[in-house]
């Protein structure tokens, strides 16, 4: 009965969501809440959802403070030498473009928004392939896969994962270091490899520019940009995030306390008047909330489930369709799907409502759980996120390089399936999990 539940839960969330006739927040919380009560559970269903708002917690704060962190150094103009330098390096050669258009996507998604990092990045580069007369497809793959191979903890699938699952995101990062560098090397390997595929096909393989005209390029801030930048705090920025992030990463201070500490020091260092204080968080305040309202509706959502006992019944029933032989092999073939899978489940969809039932299968199996949170990051909304219809962010890479949506898929999907598999073989050879 419990897993019949369970069952009609899931579908009933991932159908309402994928159709839009429910919002993931209402979704999250009212269908558990609703198969909590027809279930018997009654009160008790409100101890559920705080025990699953316990377990939340850390991970909302992390995602709040990590926002608002990475928009006050930003604002304060951490980002403008480093964006400037790439713009003047690379010149009017097709594969510095492409490969500068790759590390300036890679800079950029540092804050964990895909949606900024097209924005800052594509209208940066679009006059220089336009120039050239370079294939704006290359633009929008190159943008997309710097963005989608740079998984950081506090990334909507790395958080979605460790809410749904309940484990800290270092936990479920930390052994992917390597893993991303090697996607990594696959993005900046594939930029360089268009990059002299455009140079052939403009006829420009002399090693000379196009033109012998000097290059001025460089963003033009807003006036309300230039009164937030704080240009000789530069290297001041730059120690104190490398700072947060390193002692973050080593596991010596969790996450979300590392970037209460950030926030508060870039706050005081760079705008030290209460006024300009209270302006900065305000300018983040709405991004912030809004993924935390998310968060904390995942909480309620997996603490009905686990509590009432349909996350156990359902993945006790599953394991028995099946065979035992197979079960080692659940998180590798789930990360060669994993970026697929992006463009039939939104993340909300797949990290609260099938992740966690995949993992309770495996599990069974004497898994662990978190080798199918780690699988699944390798591409569900990570390396997938970009060509999915199912994002804003897809729209807007087409929107902003003025293709369409077909052209980008088809030239998009085998480079960005490439690096999710890529990366799933590198996983399980270095043990991550096993094949």
């Amino acid at each position: 009965m419990l897993a019949l539940l369970g069952l009609i839960t899931i579908l009933v969330l991932l159908t309402s969501i994928m159709t839009n006739r429910l919002s993931p927040l209402v979704a999250l919380i009212l269908v558990p809440l609703v198969a909590a009560l027809i279930g018997g559970f009654g009160l008790e269903t409100a101890k559920f959802i705080v025990d699953g708002l316990k377990g939340i917690a850390p991970v909302a704060a992390m995602f709040v403070f990590a926002i608002v962190f990475f928009g006050i150094v930003t604002d304060a103009g951490m980002m403008d030498p480093i964006i400037d330098r790439i713009l003047k390096a690379v010149g009017l050669r097709p594969t510095r473009i492409v490969m500068g258009t790759a590390l300036l996507a890679l800079i950029i998604h540092l804050d964990g928004s895909g949606a900024v990092t097209f924005l800052i990045t594509i209208p940066a580069m679009l006059p220089l392939y336009d120039r050239l007369g370079m294939d704006r497809r290359v633009l929008a793959l190159v943008a997309s896969l710097a963005a989608g191979v740079n998984f950081l903890p506090w990334t909507g699938p790395v958080l979605r994962a460790s809410a749904a699952l309940s484990v800290p995101v270092t936990d479920i990062f930390n052994p992917l270091i390597l893993v991303q560098v090697v996607g990594l090397l696959f993005t900046f390997t594939t930029a360089y490899i268009l990059g002299r595929r455009e140079e052939k096909r403009l006829g420009l393989t002399g090693g000379a520019d196009a033109t012998g005209e000097a290059v001025v390029t460089g963003r033009v801030l807003t006036e309300a940009e230039q009164k937030t930048r704080r240009p000789k705090l530069f290297w001041v920025n730059i120690l104190l995030t490398l700072g947060v992030l390193g002692t973050m990463m080593s596991g010596v201070v969790p996450a979300a306390i590392m970037f209460m500490i950030g926030t508060v020091i870039a706050l005081v260092i760079n705008y030290p008047k209460v006024d300009d204080q209270k302006a900065r968080v305000d300018a983040h305040a709405k991004a912030a909330l809004m993924m935390a309202t998310i968060l904390f509706a995942a909480g309620s959502f997996t603490g009905i489930m686990r509590g009432t006992g349909m996350l156990t019944a359902m993945a006790q029933g599953a394991a028995g369709f099946v065979p035992e032989a197979m079960a080692q092999h659940i998180p590798f073939g789930l990360g060669i799907i994993a970026m697929p899978l992006s463009l039939l489940f939104d993340p909300d969809s797949y990290y609260f409502g099938v992740m966690p039932v995949v993992a309770h299968v495996y599990e069974n199996f004497g898994g662990a759980p978190i080798e199918i949170a780690q699988a699944s990051i390798l591409g569900q909304m990570t390396t997938g996120f970009p060509v999915s219809p199912l994002t804003p962010a897809t729209f807007l890479v087409v929107g902003l390089t003025g293709i369409s949506l077909g052209e980008h898929q088809r030239f998009a999907i085998p480079f960005l399936f490439g690096a999710s598999v890529l990366m799933t073989f590198c996983a399980a050879l270095i043990g991550v999990f096993p094949f």
